[in-house]
């Protein structure tokens, strides 16, 4: 918008490959607010009129529309997807403030990547509603998002990009179900890789730092995971002192030896130790013991390191271990309080996303000299919970998870920047 936008332009900092994907479509139009709420400048509606004159010469149906400061006041993001809509009815509008947060590279930088997605998204959403009517399976389907709660078939096709890295929030949760404790570390080790992340409440800690996807930079929420380049597949070489990245992936089941394949695994170091029992132990009986002992080190030493660096603070804390490869793991780590191997550890993911709930969120900047700060506080959780009511919760468990409340310093108006989120179990359909 202008006239506050026009010092760095759309895409400006994108990959050129994805950043050519999208085009170069934009146009800048007088609008946008600040921090408090109130107009930079009215919103143009003859330049408006003119860019939408342009968008339907050019077939365009995919539009991000990101204004500043529109978290504090979506007045001009929603009047703009209003003429569009009319306009071009069958539209795919993505508005900034339902999918990012307050900082407008970012947060448009997320509505572009959502408004790129939404044409995928609803071929997705019509395909599986069409396999389901093949089967004879009559009901909704929902999808995991990435903060650890659903989104039913009408949020994914509006909003795909909340999607993104849903897979590790998906065991975090069913790390927590499984083992009955909401505050831990949860360590996800697959065929290539090791997913550290943090349990709150039962819930994946979100990231406090700009994420970037595919190296575009937005604000998105997304869970706080730690990749490592651990896991079942993963080579042992440097004579026991080095584990992975490189990998077998999906090919273990050929390749390990234990298998009958010719490479050395961090599973063939498991079955060695006899910390799992898969496969012919047999092909590894002949293994030098001291580089299965320098080996199981070495992966004990990469998860402890991991974990020391997640944990909340210097005291050790509850460690869960889930994922196929949790078989790994068989000594105590430094950093844990305890470890716990839960029953059904392998498929947590799948635990994690069948008995997720529902959630709202609403992030708003408010001044407390303009509204009493209970007022504010009880407005802002109220509309969460609408929101969570839309996606599909029952009201009757919706709770409030999480809450934050900033001081915004050197601003007028006793400015404070309030994020509330309420989550509820997933509302029966008769």
């Amino acid at each position: 918008c202008l006239p506050t936008g026009s010092g760095l332009p759309p895409k400006c900092d994108w990959p050129e490959d994805i950043a050519a994907a999208l085009g170069d479509h934009r146009h800048m139009i007088g609008g946008g607010h600040l921090f408090n709420g109130k107009e930079i400048a009215p919103l143009d509606e003859s330049a408006l009129d003119l860019a939408i004159d342009d968008i339907v010469q050019k077939g365009i149906k995919s539009i991000a529309v990101a204004a500043a400061f529109s978290p504090a006041n979506a007045d001009h993001e929603l009047a703009i997807a209003k003429y569009l809509s009319q306009r071009i009815p069958d539209a795919n509008i993505t508005v900034s403030h339902e999918i990012g947060r307050l900082g407008i590279l970012e947060r448009e930088n997320a509505a572009l990547l959502n408004a790129a997605l939404g044409k995928l998204a609803h071929r997705v959403v019509s395909n599986m509603q069409a396999a389901l009517g093949e089967r004879k399976i009559h009901c909704p389907f929902y999808v995991s998002q990435n903060d650890g709660t659903l989104m039913s078939a009408y949020y994914i096709a509006r909003y795909p990009a909340l999607t993104f890295s849903s897979g590790p929030t998906n065991s975090l949760r069913g790390a927590a179900i499984l083992s009955g404790i909401a505050d831990a570390i949860v360590v996800d080790i697959g065929g290539t890789t090791v997913d550290v992340g943090v349990l709150a409440k039962g819930f994946p800690r979100e990231s406090n730092s700009h994420i970037d996807v595919g190296g575009v930079r937005t604000n998105f929420r997304m869970p706080d995971i730690l990749p490592i380049g651990l896991g079942g597949g993963s080579l042992v070489t440097e004579n026991g002192n080095r584990l992975g990245p490189q990998s077998v992936g999906h090919r273990l089941v050929k390749e390990g030896l234990v298998f009958g394949g010719s490479t050395l695994t961090a599973t063939d170091i498991a079955v060695a130790n006899g910390s799992a029992d898969v496969g012919d132990v047999s092909r590894v009986a002949d293994l030098d013991p001291a580089l299965i002992e320098r080996a199981t080190v070495t992966m004990h030493q990469m998860i402890d390191d991991a974990v020391d660096k997640m944990r909340p603070s210097e005291e050790p804390v509850p460690v869960i271990l889930v994922g196929g490869g949790a078989i790994l793991v068989s000594r105590e780590l430094s950093t844990a309080s305890e470890v716990i191997h839960p029953e059904h550890a392998g498929v947590a993911n799948a635990i994690g996303a069948a008995i997720a709930q529902v959630g709202g969120e609403v992030e708003h900047i408010v001044s407390y000299a303009k509204i009493n700060r209970d007022d504010a506080l009880a407005a802002a959780t109220e509309e969460a919970r609408h929101k969570a009511m839309a996606a599909g919760a029952d009201p009757d468990t919706l709770r409030v998870l999480d809450m934050e409340e900033t001081t915004m310093s050197y601003m007028d108006d006793d400015a404070a920047r309030i994020r509330i989120k309420v989550v509820g179990d997933l509302k029966q359909t008769p």
